[in-house]
């Protein structure tokens, strides 16, 4: 005899759980072949600062490790990860803007920045995540 679902059971994610999950996890790929993309600059080519060129790739490996960090999170629905992923996107949008503008701009970099960050916070904020990673 089935009452009807349990109420402290948690829902499942579904969808956009589903897409969460999946654009987190292409952030994580993509951010780890930067890192190890400019490890390989660092080392190949020559560096104006070396100090300078070591702290960009320490930083872009701690960031591939956070990412990563946070799609094991989301693969075992912590509660932590909202704020996480929503701090990255908050990053990767003030990236996009500054891809937008200046001497140096690159649109089309900031577009593949810019759309998966909004849908990330789209469903990061949305109902059905919510009640999917609140705390126990």
């Amino acid at each position: 005899m089935n009452e009807g679902p349990n109420p402290t059971e948690r829902p499942s994610g579904g969808l956009p759980l589903t897409l969460l999950t999946l654009l987190l996890g292409l952030e994580a790929v993509a951010m780890t072949a930067l890192a190890l993309f400019l490890l390989f600059e660092l080392l190949t080519q020559p560096a104006a600062s070396i100090g300078g060129g070591i702290a960009i790739v320490v930083l872009g490996f701690l960031a591939a490790v956070w990412l990563v960090a946070i799609v094991i999170g989301v693969l075992r629905r912590r509660p932590w990860i909202r704020g996480a992923a929503m701090t990255w996107q908050f990053l990767q949008i003030a990236v996009a803007v500054g891809c937008f503008q200046g001497l140096f701009a690159q649109p089309d970099i900031g577009w593949l920045l810019l759309a998966p960050a909004l849908v990330c916070i789209l469903l990061l904020l949305s109902p059905r995540l919510t009640a999917v990673l609140r705390p126990e």
